[in-house]
Formats: structure tokens, C-alpha cells, sequence
């Protein structure tokens, strides 16, 4: 039985370190929140087993709470930190810049710092939606049963929503819409036969630590292949104005409430991810400025973090890396009546202690990067980065990761060399499920 009166001040340093975690790994791109919440859940049976000087302040339930608030700011955090290497670092030439994401348009108009603060923006705003709708969502999902609706539709919506993310591809600027829509296809079936054949590949890591096979085949798809992109077409970065983003306030609003309630959407379907959410928030909106895009696909990815460890509270699913380390480090008690579990509570203090400090980091590290990001040996940083994903894929998955990585690496650059949006290779998961609900 978890004690109510768990001192605030163990919380807010567990926090703080999640948070620090957090802005570890959204500043190295390809490194993820999830590798982070794996090796806590390695090391948590090790914190209760062994006497250290934290168990003569706090019983083993309590312990376990903090590694999880840990692990639940470190992916707040990393949520806000992890545009900045998106928008700094996957530059693409300036003749493709409108077919890829608009906060490296930004980049190429020296406006980077004025992204990374719209960003920041979107995700501080989330979570304060996501809070005012944490409540309704409860309600719909566990009192009306809505989630029992759904499971019996999952097949259908998860092949209804993947035809429509590649059918929107239609309005690609690169090609002909019928060119556009067979590419993305091919990029979605692709990734989807690869996620097949690595779906139950056994894992030999040379370490202690190890990972599954979809941290090589993500780390190919959407990390290592940008890079290489960028190394073999380096384009030249103007100096970087810093000045705060003169934006709509009404138009922002609408942008992190449809972000809010699309990353809400996130949290309960498998296989659709952010990107997914951000593409259909902006079908919905149709609002394709790229400030208003920055700031919708910020808000889908914090108020995700923040409805998934609800969802796993209410319908006990666990819908990412960091909700099923928590689900295995806490013994979850199901969200009935009109009290959430003090588990929940505490995770959620965390969430709001983890925000605010998230939200002045990224601005402050995002105006370092545009001050000095010109100046820094850019081909260098990125060679860098290459080798340090690969030794980390070794170090998690071994050899087989590393085969794992070169191939997802070659299918993510197809889509980054032809236009097409990258979210078609989050075929690499919804292939692999819809395959699965069609043979049961």
C-alpha cells in the first residue's frame, strides 16, 4: 500500500532528475526516453534488493514510485527538448526544405530559435489541456465503455486511418498525387514486412543492458537516416535571429487543443503515433503555416505522454516504452470511482512539476543552439552522433541490432530522398498489428 504522505521533496528530485534525463535524450537524436525507462526497470529490483542509503529514508513501494516518476518526466521533458535537435540538426537542402518539416524552413530563414519557442509553447500548453481533459476522458473511457467499442473496431480504424495517412499524400508539391500515393504505399508496406520479420528476433546484447529489436529499427527508420541525409547534402546555415514568435492567439489555442485531443487518440490505438495524430490534427484544422504545425505536433507529443499513463490507470494498456516499464515496475490498481489511484496522483505531480522547468530549459538551450549553432563544425556533429547511435545499438542489441539498423536505415532514406512524409514508415508497427487482429 502506497503511503499518502510521500514527502513532496523525494518527488520533486526524482522529478527534477527525470528531467534532466529527459533533456539528455531529446538532445541526442535517436536516443529515446524509452532506452532510459528500460534501464531503470533493469536496475529497480537492484535498488530494492541492495541496502543503499535511500532505503533508510523510504520503503521499497515508495522507491518504486520514484523510478517511475523518473521515467514519466524524463519523456515530459524529452517531449520539449527533442525539437531542438529536429530543427537544428535534419536540415535539408534549401530546394527541398517545403517538402520536409517546416522547423527546418525556419532554420533556412534564421529563424530556428522562434521554432524552438513555438515548440516549447505547444508543449507547455498541452499539458495544461491535457489536465482540463484528463477528467472527461476518464468518463469516456471507463463509465461509457467507449474503449470496449473501439477494441471491436480496432481493425478497421487502424487499416481506415493508414489508408488516409498515405492518401494525403496526395497533396505533395515534389510529384503527381498518384506518383506521391504509390511511393508512400510501397514506403508503408515496406516498413511493414521489415517490423514482421524483427517482430519476435531474439536479442543478444554484449552487455548488461539490453533493448528489443524496434530500438535498432527506429533508430534506423527516422534517426540515423536523417543524418546521413543531411551529411551527404550539408546546406549552408545562415546566422540565427533571436527574436520570440509574434503569433495568433486564438489560432495557437486551436492548434494545442486539437493537438491535446489528437495525442489523447495516440494513447489508446496501438501502432499510431504521434506523427499519425499530427497529420490527421491538421486535416482537421487545415492550417498547414508552419507555426501553427510546430505548435500542433509539439502539443500531440506531451499531451501523448500525459494520456498514456492514464490510459494504462483506466483500461490498463500500456501504449508506450515508458508506460510499460511503469506497468512493470508498479503494481497498477485500475482507476474506479471518482478518486485516481495516489500512484496516478504522484505521477501527475510529476508531470506538472517536470513542465514548467522543461518548458525554460528548451527556450534557454534552443537560443544557445541558435547562437552558436553557425559556428559549430556541422558535418562533425553529425558524424558524431552517427557513431555514438551505432555503439549504443550495439551496446542494447548487438550484432543483429546493428544488420537491423542498416536496413532500417536504407528503407528510412527512401522516403527522405523522394518527398514523402516519413510517418509512412510507422508501417514498421501498424503493419505487423493490423496482420495480427486479421488472423484473430
Amino acid at each position: 500500500m502506497i503511503d499518502p504522505f510521500l514527502p513532496l521533496v523525494w518527488l520533486f528530485a526524482f522529478s527534477m532528475l527525470g528531467v534532466l534525463l529527459g533533456t539528455l535524450t531529446g538532445l541526442v537524436p535517436g536516443f529515446h526516453p524509452n532506452n532510459v525507462a528500460f534501464i531503470l526497470l533493469s536496475i529497480a529490483p537492484v535498488l530494492i534488493a541492495e541496502p543503499h542509503f535511500l532505503t533508510a529514508f523510504l520503503p521499497s513501494d515508495l522507491l518504486l514510485v520514484l523510478v517511475a516518476v523518473t521515467i514519466l518526466a524524463a519523456s515530459v521533458a524529452h517531449t520539449f527538448l527533442s525539437f531542438i535537435p529536429a530543427a537544428f540538426i535534419g536540415a535539408p537542402e534549401g530546394d527541398t526544405a517545403l517538402a520536409l518539416l517546416p522547423a527546418h524552413r525556419l532554420l533556412l530563414e534564421g529563424r530556428a530559435y522562434e521554432a524552438t519557442a513555438l515548440s516549447a509553447i505547444g508543449s507547455f500548453g498541452a499539458v495544461i489541456f491535457s489536465f482540463l481533459l484528463i477528467i472527461p476522458f476518464y468518463y469516456i473511457f471507463s463509465a461509457l465503455h467507449f474503449y470496449e467499442l473501439l477494441q471491436s473496431l480496432m481493425l478497421y480504424l487502424l487499416i481506415g486511418l493508414s489508408a488516409l495517412l498515405i492518401l494525403t499524400e496526395s497533396f505533395s508539391e515534389r510529384m503527381e498525387a498518384y506518383q506521391a500515393i504509390l511511393l508512400s504505399s510501397f514506403v508503408f508496406c515496406l516498413s511493414g514486412l521489415f517490423g514482421y520479420v524483427i517482430l519476435d528476433m531474439p536479442v543478444h546484447a554484449p552487455f548488461f543492458f539490453r533493448s528489443t529489436m524496434l530500438f535498432p529499427a527506429l533508430t534506423g527508420l527516422f534517426g540515423l537516416s536523417t543524418i546521413l541525409f543531411s551529411l551527404l547534402y550539408t546546406p549552408e546555415i545562415p546566422e540565427q535571429e533571436i527574436a520570440e514568435p509574434v503569433i495568433s492567439g486564438g489560432d495557437t489555442v486551436k492548434s494545442v487543443l486539437s493537438g491535446s485531443a489528437f495525442g489523447s487518440l495516440v494513447s489508446v490505438l496501438p501502432g499510431i503515433t504521434s506523427a499519425h495524430a499530427t497529420v490527421m490534427a491538421m486535416l482537421a484544422r487545415r492550417n498547414r503555416e508552419p507555426e501553427q504545425v510546430i505548435v500542433t505536433l509539439s502539443g500531440v507529443n506531451t499531451a501523448n505522454v500525459i494520456f498514456c499513463i492514464e490510459t494504462l490507470f483506466i483500461i490498463s494498456r500500456a501504449r508506450s516504452g515508458a508506460t510499460i516499464a511503469i506497468s512493470r515496475i508498479l503494481n497498477v490498481q485500475p482507476w474506479e470511482g471518482t478518486i485516481p489511484p495516489s500512484a496516478l496522483v504522484y505521477l501527475l505531480i510529476a508531470v506538472l512539476i517536470a513542465a514548467p522547468f522543461s518548458f525554460f530549459i528548451t527556450k534557454y538551450i534552443g537560443r544557445q543552439f541558435a547562437l552558436q549553432f553557425a559556428r559549430l563544425p556541422y558535418r562533425t556533429l553529425l558524424s558524431g552522433i552517427a557513431l555514438f547511435l551505432v555503439a549504443l545499438v550495439f551496446m542494447f542489441t548487438g550484432a543483429l541490432g546493428l544488420l537491423v539498423l542498416l536496413v532500417g536505415t536504407c528503407i528510412g532514406l527512401i522516403p527522405i530522398h523522394f518527398g514523402v512524409k516519413r510517418s509512412n514508415a510507422m508501417g514498421v508497427l501498424l503493419l505487423p498489428i493490423i496482420i495480427m487482429l486479421w488472423q484473430f
